[in-house]
């Protein structure tokens, strides 16, 4: 093979490894002063689609009375003068809108005068005192930040309770930034021994994780250029983007080691190095691509959000790993050498015999189950929008909710926005709602009107509150949870009432309406991208094998375990996030398919001297090491993120991927091996006929490059990497010549063999 433009471009790279590892400083400094200024969104509905009713319905809202946060606050120990007086001092806060109290009926109907009535019973109660608080701008908006940190200060953090949206929303930014750190730190040190364990250089693992974290750095910062990223992608791209590119440094790192071994100087060793293990990063990285880049199709844009952060951070470790990684290994190349020190874990050939005996009854399990999990997934209790993300028991927040709700009862405030023109129309709609049986209370302008009291008699800024020019707002509170069946069908029947009297132009919105819609949108994304992830990674699996059959027994493995690990959920009893259901399916898909790929390229390699049944286990053997060592990282990543994170729907995403990388590499390395043995015959024989395409290929273009340059000489790089087996026995060698008086000559012997050998060799290998 000629060396072409990609040859040369390794090569250059090798050679001007000083400049690139300046271009790199200088990109990791400027991306670590670009990541403060990268916003973080906590609002789910900026995601919805134009087509969705609440994102209609918000754009009404915000353009007539602004975009509302919502918090729920309750005194405690207070009498109903306090109350009266506390309120009208949040009233007076800067972003705040409506403050429904013990007192704002009493104040509406007889200005100064406060007095108890059936309104005061629902707000106040053995002491308790509770607030409802809408502001002006939405939840996540810096006003309503600071309007929050000045109702504390106004209230007290010890005397009262606080929820609602916007307080959650709070809560979360700030459990987020405190807990992906620790989160990414507690990941780095377990990484780092895990790295320990599987190589045999003390100072290998830290050039690992050096060259992660650059590339993890240069992904953050440059999110700058899409402004803002969901808080969603802000807490997990960063940490999977570790765990599933960790691969590819390990790939290359090791590569480079075996043609050092072979006696090859350093610069010569690294570019070989590079263009084997190009091909095979390339590949992985397309596989793990193609999982997050499906996203982008999803019609709820978080989807989106997250395909393009996740890709471009694959995009940041391949890049890193394929020029920067070169530059670190060639500057401290003999610091590795140096720190060199036994391997601490044994062959893995018992292993191996202990996996092909379970390959019969693993295989028969997974086709019992199979079916079963395919359809259970889907049979799981799920969590669509905001109340997923809360922060989970043992939190302040939490206890808070708890708190309010044992005094007062759940209060879920949605707002329904009709056009003015007709008082006595708005009033009869308002009492309707009111006499919904799980309406807590309806507050309209023109129910609490006297008859015959026109809106100018009010104060000017009271009206501007309920009241436009051409819409009207209703505040209604249900005693529902956000997100329940339950509550879904309280949406419905309240909707129904406003469009009764109000068919056209008329809106409701909420957490609960917002997540109807959530709900409809993601239920469609789930069939849309899975398949599109799945013909991806099939394409991609039909271009490494160049085999039809061979791609369907590298997929069943992960399908199944993504099938089980989705069905788990449902089989314990316990809810899943929609979004994580989706993101993880796909993720799952693109970063474990390379275990299944590793596997059955070492099988194959094995099948050409080797039985079936051999083959199997010796490929399992070579594959055991990286499979577990990938696996393992994305594992103890997800279960990080389960045991660190406070957010509901962040937790269960940990979880997923931690237990969803556990599945695959059991089912890799154990149904994989017995699916290509049971099938060997029919493998082997599209194998041939590839094999025979591919060198009638070779033969003509041989001819045809012999005709137009003659016969002289043509560099050439080699087609495979140094097997496992030959780098042991010549550090064998080397180790009993060390024990002795070492012949000079024996080993240059040796040296000369093992480089004539593996010029003759095929490519193989894949991670």
């Amino acid at each position: 093979m000629k060396s072409g433009f990609f040859d040369r471009l390794l090569t250059s790279a090798v050679k001007r490894r000083n400049l690139i590892e300046k271009i790199f400083l200088v990109l990791t400094v400027c991306c670590l002063l670009c990541y403060p200024f990268v916003g973080v969104n906590y609002d789910l509905s900026t995601y919805l689609p134009q087509s969705a009713p609440t994102k209609q319905a918000l754009d009404v809202m915000e353009r007539e009375f602004g975009y509302p946060g919502i918090a729920r606050i309750m005194l405690k120990d207070v009498s109903l003068y306090q109350a009266k007086a506390i309120r009208e001092k949040i009233s007076n806060v800067d972003g705040v809108d409506v403050v429904a109290g013990p007192d704002t009926l009493s104040d509406v109907y007889m200005g100064n005068n406060f007095v108890q009535n059936d309104w005061t019973d629902e707000f106040y109660k053995d002491g308790n005192a509770v607030m409802e608080i809408i502001f002006k701008d939405g939840d996540a908006d810096k006003s309503t930040r600071a309007a929050l940190d000045e109702i504390y200060d106004i209230v007290g953090r010890d005397n009262a309770c606080f929820s609602g949206s916007a307080v959650s929303s709070q809560s979360r930014e700030q459990s987020i930034k405190r807990e992906i750190t620790i989160a990414m730190a507690i990941a780095m040190v377990i990484i780092f021994a895990i790295l320990t364990l599987t190589t045999t250089s003390w100072f290998e693992p830290v050039l690992f994780v050096t060259v992660m974290a650059v590339a993890i750095i240069m992904n953050m910062g440059s999110n700058i250029i899409f402004g803002t990223i969901s808080f969603f992608t802000f807490s997990t791209s960063a940490i999977l983007q570790l765990a599933v590119s960790m691969d590819y440094s390990i790939f290359l790192q090791h590569t480079f080691t075996r043609y050092r071994e072979t006696g090859m100087d350093r610069e010569a060793a690294m570019v070989y190095a590079l263009r084997e293990a190009c091909k095979s990063v390339l590949a992985s990285g397309a596989t793990t691509i193609v999982g997050f880049i499906v996203l982008v199709w999803m019609e709820f844009t978080i989807g989106k959000d997250v395909g393009f952060v996740l890709t471009k951070g694959i995009l940041c470790s391949l890049a890193a790993v394929l020029f920067f990684m070169p530059a670190m290994i060639l500057k401290y190349d003999e610091r590795i050498e140096k720190t060199q020190h036994k391997p601490f874990l044994p062959p893995f050939d018992k292993f191996a015999h202990l996996m092909h005996k379970l390959r019969w009854p693993v295989l028969i399990i997974c086709l019992l189950i199979a079916v079963p999990c395919y359809f259970g997934q889907g049979l799981n209790h799920f969590y669509y929008g905001d109340e997923a993300l809360g922060a989970g028991p043992g939190t302040r927040y939490y206890e808070d909710t708890q708190q309010i709700n044992e005094v007062f009862g759940k209060s879920n405030v949605v707002l329904g926005i009709v056009p003015t023109g007709s008082n006595p129309r708005e009033k009869e709609m308002t009492q309707e709602l009111n006499d919904l049986p799980f309406v807590n209370y309806a507050i309209s302008l023109a129910d609490a009107l006297p008859q015959g009291v026109p809106e100018s008699f009010l104060p000017s800024d009271l009206v501007e509150k309920l009241h436009t020019k051409d819409y009207a707002r209703v505040i209604v509170s249900m005693a529902t949870d956000q997100e329940s069946t339950y509550a879904f069908d309280c949406s419905d029947k309240l909707t129904n009432v406003v469009r009764k009297y109000y068919p056209d132009d008329s809106y409701v919105i909420g957490m609960t309406p917002t997540t109807i819609d959530i709900r409809d949108i993601l239920s469609k994304d789930y069939n849309r991208v899975s398949m599109l992830s799945l013909i991806g990674v099939i394409i991609i699996v039909l271009l490494t094998f160049k085999s039809i059959l061979v791609p369907v027994f590298v997929i069943i493995p992960i399908e199944i375990a993504i099938y089980l690990n989705m069905t788990i959920p449902y089989l314990i009893g316990d809810s899943m996030v929609y979004i994580g259901y989706i993101i993880v399916s796909c993720l799952q898909l693109g970063a474990t398919i390379d275990y299944a790929i590793l596997m059955t390229n070492n099988y194959l390699d094995e099948r050409k001297e080797h039985s079936s049944q051999d083959a199997a286990m010796r490929a399992i053997s070579r594959s055991a090491l990286s499979i577990l060592t990938s696996g393992s990282i994305l594992t103890v990543v997800g279960y990080l993120l389960y045991f660190t994170s406070s957010i509901q729907a962040i937790s269960q995403v940990g979880r997923l991927v931690g237990r969803g990388a556990m599945l695959s590499m059991i089912l890799v390395l154990s149904l994989l091996p017995a699916l290509l043995s049971a099938f060997d015959k029919q493998i082997m024989r599209g194998q041939n006929r590839h094999a025979i395409h591919v060198a009638k290929r070779k033969k003509r273009l041989d001819t045809a490059q012999e005709s137009e340059h003659g016969s002289g000489f043509r560099f050439e790089l080699p087609h495979k990497s140094v097997s496992e087996h030959d780098i042991l026995e010549n550090l064998r060698a080397k180790r009993k010549k060390r024990k002795g008086q070492p012949d000079e000559q024996a080993v240059a012997t040796l040296t000369e063999e093992k480089k004539e050998e593996h010029s003759d060799e095929t490519p193989v290998g894949k991670l």
